[in-house]
């Protein structure tokens, strides 16, 4: 019989800019990490010899993120030498991924209790420098019909009719909320204060978020993906959809998820782990579900991940109390909400990747704690976080408050 998977607590750091010029570009990745796992620690008081193991997405496991950095990093935080680390890498799901395979162990009754998260100092470790055969490889890249995810957005925005208006209109609502959310102090209780090795404060809070953000201002910048396109990614992808005379591209830096540092940690366990360590959950994971579509459209994965999860769990939306999905591109969340049929008061609620930034490894662990926080603020049941994938993959979790 299986244990029940519960989440002891979900906390992260703040998000911001991924360059040189961002404030967290001066913290190393280990220590974003150590900062999570000393205040993990310190907040619940626990023994951490009672975790059996810490597993951390990380989309660019290279250079200051290599060398299996999760391991290092507890050791370097002052946890018990018992606890093994591993970091995991399924593109952008990667966090989450780490969070549903925590879940998976510990109600398989192998494991008892099981931080996960994930990490990403995008301004020091920049995006695609680990190669891969996507990115260096033309005779794999010709094999497997691949084209980047801007292409793939822009045209499941052609297909879906979206228009530069609406997937602008939809940036403007992310900044509106997150704003909103964070000048409340809606994220405080999960957001942990980056300090220097005095303790002076780094960052407190999110700072991409950009809340005079109108549509004037995203009308004019340049559509990100349509050199791109003329390059031959366009006739790789209408190779694929005949149907479409051409790609319109409508994705902007400002409707697409921002480039950003941060790292997030979830704590899962069973039922005895946590009341051994006088732990109370926050909630409970119901299930979770990983899938494969179409490829070189690469980012509908999403949909068909959720109804899987909501299957295994018996459900149906009309369970579901939020929806949460990371905001890649403006035209992967309209996909989403109109397959889910998802009203806007029940979606991303208080923003999203697109105001807040997406990074990468760290991303999952954030939109569970997120959604986590949002149950108990507006004492609701259940939440769906979904994500898509480089690959054509899609991921979800359906999470309870307890």
């Amino acid at each position: 019989m299986s244990e029940a998977a519960y989440i002891y607590e979900a906390i992260r750091t703040p998000r911001s800019r991924g360059k040189a010029d961002g404030a967290l570009n001066e913290v190393k990745p280990i220590n974003l990490v150590t900062t999570l796992l000393r205040e993990m620690q310190a907040r619940l008081d626990f023994d951490t010899a009672c975790v059996d193991d810490v597993i951390l997405g990380c989309v660019t496991p290279v250079r200051e993120q290599g060398s299996v950095l999760p391991k290092i990093a507890l050791q370097k935080a002052g946890w018990d030498e018992s606890v093994p680390g591993a970091q995991v890498n399924r593109f952008c799901a990667s966090g989450l991924d780490t969070f549903n395979t925590a879940a998976a162990k510990i109600a398989s009754g192998w494991e008892d209790m099981v931080c996960a998260g994930g990490f990403e100092s995008m301004s020091r470790v920049p995006m695609l420098s680990d190669g891969g055969p996507f990115s260096e490889d033309p005779e794999t890249v010709i094999a497997t019909n691949f084209a980047p995810q801007g292409i793939g957005a822009d045209l499941i925005a052609t297909l879906d009719g979206w228009t530069r208006d609406d997937v602008d209109a939809f940036a403007v609502r992310s900044h509106r909320l997150a704003a909103a959310a964070r000048d409340a102090g809606w994220f405080d209780r999960s957001v942990v204060p980056v300090r220097d090795e005095n303790g002076l404060v780094i960052l407190e809070k999110d700072d991409f978020i950009r809340p005079s953000t109108d549509m004037q201002s995203l009308a004019a910048l340049k559509p990100s993906f349509a050199k791109m396109g003329a390059m031959g990614y366009d006739d790789v992808a209408l190779a694929k959809y005949p149907q479409v005379a051409r790609i319109n591209h409508v994705h902007t830096p400002g409707n697409s998820s921002g480039i950003v540092d941060g790292a997030s940690l979830v704590l899962l366990g069973n039922e005895k782990a946590g009341r051994d360590q006088g732990l109370k959950p926050r909630g409970r994971v119901v299930s979770t579900a990983v899938i494969a579509t179409e490829p070189t459209i690469m980012l509908t994965g999403p949909g068909p991940a959720s109804f899987k999860a909501l299957a295994k769990a018996g459900m149906t939306m009309a369970d579901i109390d939020l929806v949460e999905i990371n905001e890649a591109f403006a035209s992967v969340a309209l996909r989403l909400q109109l397959e889910l049929d998802v009203p806007d008061e029940r979606l991303n609620v208080v923003g999203g990747a697109i105001a807040m930034g997406h990074p990468l490894g760290a991303t999952g662990g954030c939109l569970v704690g997120t959604m986590l926080d949002e149950l108990e603020r507006r004492n609701l049941k259940r939440a769906l976080i979904c994500m898509c994938v480089g690959g054509g993959m899609g991921i979800a979790s359906i999470i309870e408050r307890l």
